[in-house]
């Protein structure tokens, strides 16, 4: 255990099944820095997007992976996702970015250079990271290990209860259609594949509020020497775009 900045969190699961937001409020909660790992891989397809490399260009997104100038900063209880010091919060929720995303994720090299500096950043502890293969291969050490699922189904109601809010098309069919594309390329692929590590504890969300899903985790991190916050400590668990779990019915 990292006994002076804390224990180290692993939060896996499929598209849209709320890891983001429950990693979000986990690392509030009890004040731990929080990766946001598919941030990262957003990031290399919007830069590669933007600089006419095509997302089957393995060499040419390794460049831009690693090179990557991704900062992560809060802004009251807002992740803030700057990306060469402009904020890409917004853009890299893109259905077609989260596409391009899983597609630049399938060459090693990009995985290679994004996973190293994953484990760099988690050398002193007190993390939480999401993602598809932290607790299998980017922290395969990690004090707790989640696997956060819910059905395709719910995870399909919720991504399009996210579009209609703002204001982004797709019909709940094309949006299922597309998560089980998402979910058959993110668990075929041959490098870091999303699968549910041996030690890792699964919690379905499918019927959960977010407040609930994140009381499950954080009794699951203190029993293993994580201290939280009091419940009381005035930490938002709201959603935000592209985070899966939709609002939860007991927030103000």
């Amino acid at each position: 255990m990292h006994e002076a900045a804390g224990i180290c969190i692993a939060i896996d699961g499929p598209a849209a099944s709320g890891k983001g937001t429950v990693a979000r409020a986990v690392a509030r909660l009890l004040d731990y820095q929080y990766l946001d790992t598919g941030a990262m891989y957003r990031s290399v397809a919007l830069l590669a997007d933007e600089q006419g490399v095509p997302w089957t260009d393995a060499p040419g997104l390794a460049r831009i992976a690693a090179l990557l100038d991704l900062d992560f900063r809060w802004d009251g209880e807002q992740l803030r996702i700057l990306l060469e010091g402009r904020d890409v919060s917004r853009a890299i929720r893109a259905q077609r970015i989260g596409e391009g995303a899983s597609a630049v994720a399938v060459h090693p090299a990009v995985r290679r250079a994004l996973v190293a500096r994953q484990q760099h950043l988690a050398t002193r502890g007190g993390v939480v990271m999401d993602g598809r293969d932290i607790g299998t291969v980017v922290l395969p050490r990690a004090e707790l290990k989640i696997y956060l699922d819910a059905s395709l189904d719910e995870r399909a109601r919720r991504r399009w209860a996210e579009l209609k809010v703002g204001e982004r098309s797709g019909t709940l069919d094309e949006i299922r259609a597309e998560l089980g594309r998402r979910d058959a390329q993110d668990s075929g692929r041959s490098t870091g594949p999303l699968q549910v590590a041996q030690d890792a504890v699964v919690v379905d969300t499918t019927c959960m509020s977010i407040s609930e899903a994140v009381r499950q985790v954080v009794e699951l991190a203190t029993q293993r020497g994580a201290r939280a916050r009091s419940a009381d400590a005035g930490v938002e668990v709201g959603a935000e775009p592209g985070s899966g779990l939709g609002p939860d019915p007991g927030a103000p």
